[in-house]
């Protein structure tokens, strides 16, 4: 084979060995708290907000928080550097993307999800018809 398959072979294996590893480091896979708290790397979080436990510091625009894990009710204090998000306060779930620094976890992004404004819409359609019969 001449030396020009060969180079351009090789070539190709180095890009997408340079390729997967770069995907591989980018990747923040969701992990419970207890493994964010051990991790060392960036990763996702998701939990409720512990009402009345978020606090927005506007000098130097950090919110913090606490995340409460639904299903084992352990708590995560959070501290988000950036505008707090609207709606923040009549959140489902947040997902916090970061990782730990000190006691506290630093996220970077914050996904958070709203009940959908429809929702109420469907239950007074479902209750509310009902109701409208018997009177």
């Amino acid at each position: 084979m001449k030396k020009a398959y060969w180079a351009g072979a090789v070539l190709i294996l180095a890009f997408f060995g340079l390729g997967l590893t770069t995907f591989s480091k980018s990747m923040t896979p969701y992990v419970t708290f207890e493994e964010a708290k051990e991790s060392g790397r960036t990763v996702q979080v998701m939990g409720a907000l512990e009402k009345g436990s978020s606090r927005y510091d506007t000098e130097s625009k950090t919110l913090f928080f606490t995340l409460v894990d639904e299903k084992t009710k352990v708590s995560l204090p959070v501290a988000y550097q950036g505008v707090k998000p609207a709606n923040f306060e009549d959140a489902i779930s947040i997902v916090a993307i970061g990782r730990m620094k000190g006691g506290s976890f630093a996220s970077d992004k914050l996904l958070v999800k709203c009940p959908s404004k429809y929702q109420g819409e469907e239950t007074e359609k479902a209750y509310g018809s009902a109701s409208a019969g018997k009177s």
